[in-house]
This record gives structure tokens, C-alpha cells and sequence, in this order.
């Protein structure tokens, strides 16, 4: 839908904003960092707590799955951390080389595959701590209501929201 403020002639796209693909990306790329930032900072937290566990003396207790789950979790915190990261390293080498936009790109991408990776990490916590305070079966129901809460919420609500803001255009 074009707009009186889509009239200068280096604005490419007519969607309301006066701003230049230059400016787009620059604007892409602040929000794709506060979105980074968010992630970053529960991350971080939940790196912190399983990096802590390891050194807590019930930790001797674990049985041998809980011990492979707990590992695997730490690989996934520290997985997501690196992914969650990738941007600013190739902003860091693409600096001034006005490749803004393949950043963005970079970004997006990295950024959805940093939020699978922590959602699979947030519901892998949540299921070991079940299994170790509970037990296996109150651990399997945490996942599965997790992870229909967050289909609900990361995907299907998300998608509704598209489809009706799409076609109110």
C-alpha cells in the first residue's frame, strides 16, 4: 500500500517508511540485535545454572541418563550461545564493507536457529529437573505440555497474527 511518504525516489519498497534500503538495513539490524540481546541474556542465565549444577554435591547422585541429558544441555547452552553470537562476528569482519544487509540476513537466520536451539534447551532443563526432583514420567509431561505451550505460542499464534495482518493489507 503506497504512502505519501513513499515518494523518494531511493525508497524501494511502498510500505509507509521513508527510508532507503540503506537505512532499511540499518534499522533491520538494530532490531535483529535487541532480539539477540533478549535471547542472549536467558541464555546466559540458563548456562549459568547448568555450568553450576556440575559442582554441587548431589550432582554425584545422578543417575547415568540424567548425567548424558545434563551434558547434552550444556552443549546446547553453549551451542545456542555461539550461534546467538555468529552476527556479531561477521558485522565484526564485514565492518564498513557495506554489507549491512547480508548481515541482517546472517542475522535472521542465526537468530531463529539460536531460538530452536534455545527452545529445545528451555524444555530440556525443565525435563531434567523434573526427572531429578520428580521423576521420568512427571519429566515426559513437563515436555510435552512445554512443548505444546510453546508451538501455541512461537509458532501457531505467530502464523494466526501473519495471515490476518496480510490480508487486512
Amino acid at each position: 500500500m503506497t504512502s505519501p511518504r513513499d515518494v523518494d525516489p531511493l525508497d524501494d519498497i511502498p510500505d509507509g517508511r521513508d527510508e532507503t534500503a540503506a537505512e532499511r538495513a540499518d534499522r533491520n539490524w538494530i532490531e535483529v540485535l535487541q532480539e539477540l540481546r533478549v535471547l542472549q541474556t536467558g541464555t546466559q542465565i540458563l548456562t549459568g545454572f547448568l555450568l553450576a549444577l556440575a559442582f554441587q554435591p548431589a550432582f554425584r547422585d545422578l543417575s547415568g541418563g540424567q548425567r548424558t541429558l545434563y551434558l547434552i544441555l550444556v552443549v546446547l547452552a553453549a551451542l545456542s550461545a555461539i550461534v546467538a553470537l555468529a552476527p556479531v562476528a561477521l558485522h565484526r569482519v564485514l565492518f564498513q564493507r557495506r554489507a549491512k544487509r547480508r548481515v541482517v540476513e546472517y542475522g535472521h537466520a542465526a537468530l531463529v536457529t539460536s531460538l530452536l536451539t534455545v527452545a529445545v534447551l528451555l524444555i530440556g532443563v525443565v525435563a531434567f529437573v523434573f526427572d531429578v526432583v520428580v521423576d521420568g514420567s512427571a519429566s515426559w509431561a513437563a515436555v510435552v505440555a512445554l512443548s505444546i505451550v510453546l508451538v501455541i505460542l512461537w509458532i501457531i499464534a505467530p502464523l494466526i497474527i501473519r495471515a490476518r495482518h496480510s490480508g487486512s493489507e
